[in-house]
């Protein structure tokens, strides 16, 4: 007969997840004939992480820090739809900031979406995360590895691009914060030409990212943020170019809805670390917090087969 002193408590069903955040976006603006808005999604290796334990003696669901309410109204969403009763905590850890632009906020709610099925033993695919975040926010593209085209108003994959050699991204901060959601309530217009030739630039950055040419992903991603600068205007955009220039670097990401720019740098160029250095030392006279991040590569994400949207 067992002893009770060897009657160990029992461990509920507990589910662990990550997700990546992004250095802004590669592009990001309208397509005409009512393509809808879009953007082109630049994973960096940071991340968020969600932990769902269940606890069938607590007295609700529940998640930690408290603030995250978009997270904890997805896991009563997920709950719903499994007809069970659920009980238990979320904890999210992150250490993308929040409100500048990075995918804070998707990369929280794909990490939740996630550990929660794994902690309910229930399919979690792509389409069903979309569905879900849709009634939500509007989201990023961080639910697909690899580099992404993707409509983030609509939550819904546009098309996959595929993966690019590691870049170093120097980053400055402008301060203060943009609520993403308040954000895209705002009408935005766009001229007709300005819809055709954001479908030019997608087409560019469709051809380029298979061909790995870094030189082109940067060429594309300054023009985006130059014709972002009437919707969320960066005063640090043109000396981030100028130094830019003087460094040789790749071009200028920026958080199209956010507070943040990103000069863009070849990893795999034997100067790079001088360019990265000298890069940190000029944007330090342009805003007070400077980080360096490295964008993720997906050796297996193969772009599909796809007809350019303007004709050639």
């Amino acid at each position: 007969m067992k002893r009770s002193d060897d009657v160990r408590p029992r461990q509920e069903p507990t589910g662990t997840a990550t997700a990546f955040g992004t250095f802004g976006e590669l592009l990001q603006g309208v397509l005409p004939e009512d393509g809808g808005d879009f953007l082109v999604t630049l994973p960096v290796a940071r991340w968020s992480m969600a932990t769902f334990r269940q606890d069938p003696r607590a007295a609700a669901i529940t998640v930690r820090p408290v603030h995250k309410k978009k997270a904890l109204r997805l896991v009563r969403l997920i709950v719903e739809e499994e007809h069970r009763p659920v009980r238990g905590e979320l904890a999210l850890s992150s250490v993308i900031p929040e409100g500048k632009g990075l995918a804070s906020s998707s990369a929280d709610l794909v990490a939740t979406a996630r550990a929660v099925a794994k902690a309910l033993g229930t399919p979690m695919p792509p389409a069903r995360i979309e569905r879900l975040l849709a009634r939500i926010e509007p989201t990023d593209g961080v639910l697909y590895p690899g580099i992404v085209a993707f409509h983030h108003r609509r939550v819904r994959l546009r098309a996959v691009l595929g993966s690019l050699p590691a870049m170093t991204v120097v980053g400055i901060d402008e301060g203060g914060a943009v609520d993403t959601v308040a954000y895209n309530r705002i009408p935005k217009s766009f001229s007709t030409a300005q819809g055709y030739e954001y479908a030019r630039l997608l087409d560019r950055l469709t051809d380029a990212i298979p061909r790995h040419d870094l030189a082109e992903v940067g060429r594309v991603a300054t023009r985006s943020a130059l014709m972002n600068q009437p919707h969320r205007y960066k005063r640090s955009l043109e000396p981030m170019l100028e130094i830019c220039r003087e460094v040789g670097g790749l071009g200028v990401a920026v958080g199209h809805s956010g507070t943040t720019l990103g000069l863009l740098l070849d990893s795999r160029d034997p100067s790079c670390t001088r360019q990265a250095t000298e890069a940190a030392r000029a944007c330090a006279e342009l805003a007070g917090g400077i980080a360096v991040y490295r964008t993720l590569s997906f050796p297996g994400v193969r772009a599909p087969t796809t007809e350019p949207l303007l004709p050639v």
